[in-house]
């Protein structure tokens, strides 16, 4: 039977059978699943340096963009020449036309202020994520695992931001794309329990435990994905 995929429903309409997932710990709505929890100090310190932070930010939509779009064919081969495929390919060429416009807002938030996008650009924190990814039969399982955590952390950060945000059109900016990462953190989850059902939810608890330790090592610094500012002294 087809499946029926949109980017919104995908962690509620992908566990096995095309019910819903109850175990809360892939797909639940109510919360973020992080070990860690960024605290408004964190908020506080990148947001001295608006420029730099939204020049990061701009890179992450983009590099976002570019992995939906490489994933588009990676579909499971069992998937080939039904509709399973079609709606795979739907689903992530959704997923990076919504990454394309929040680059394109970003990017307008930049100039505005009297920045510029920088032409290279380094993450560290995703770079340790994919030191993690497995090659083989595993890959796909793992690509659309760290691709759920960067969302899922981003999410939890844009909901930081907005809080510790003075400038009112950052508030609504990240307010805003807090709910997107949100529906994206929940596709991905929602795809990867539709290609391995049995490994996912273990995979994914072993992953947020590994991200948690990512982001603990981390420099501090006006980067969404950097660690905690240094205390006074240290």
């Amino acid at each position: 039977m087809a499946i029926r995929w949109s980017v919104v429903s995908l962690g509620r309409s992908l566990a096995p059978g095309g019910g819903a997932v109850e175990d809360g710990g892939m797909g639940a709505a109510d919360d973020l699943p992080l070990r860690t929890r960024t605290p408004l100090t964190w908020a506080a310190s990148v947001l001295v340096d608006p420029l730099a932070f939204l020049n990061d930010h701009a890179h992450l939509e983009k590099k976002a963009a570019a992995n939906a779009l490489a994933m588009l064919s990676r579909h499971p081969r069992v998937f080939d020449g039904t509709d399973d495929a079609t709606a795979w390919a739907a689903a992530m060429a959704s997923i990076a036309r919504d990454e394309t416009e929040h680059l394109q807002l970003v990017l307008r938030h930049l100039t505005r202020r009297g920045g510029r996008l920088t032409a290279m650009h380094g993450n560290p924190y995703a770079a340790a994520l994919y030191t993690r990814l497995r090659r083989g039969a595993d890959e796909l399982l793992d690509r659309l695992l760290i691709s759920a955590l960067i969302e899922v952390r981003s999410c939890e950060r844009f909901e930081v931001l907005a809080a510790a945000a003075e400038d009112p059109e950052l508030r609504a900016l990240y307010r805003g794309l807090c709910a997107s990462e949100r529906g994206h953190y929940r596709a991905f989850t929602g795809l990867a329990e539709r290609v391995d059902p049995a490994a996912a939810p273990l995979r994914w608890a072993w992953f947020l435990d590994e991200e948690a330790r990512v982001l603990a090592e981390q420099s501090p610094g006006p980067r969404m994905h950097s660690g905690m500012p240094r205390a006074e002294g240290a």
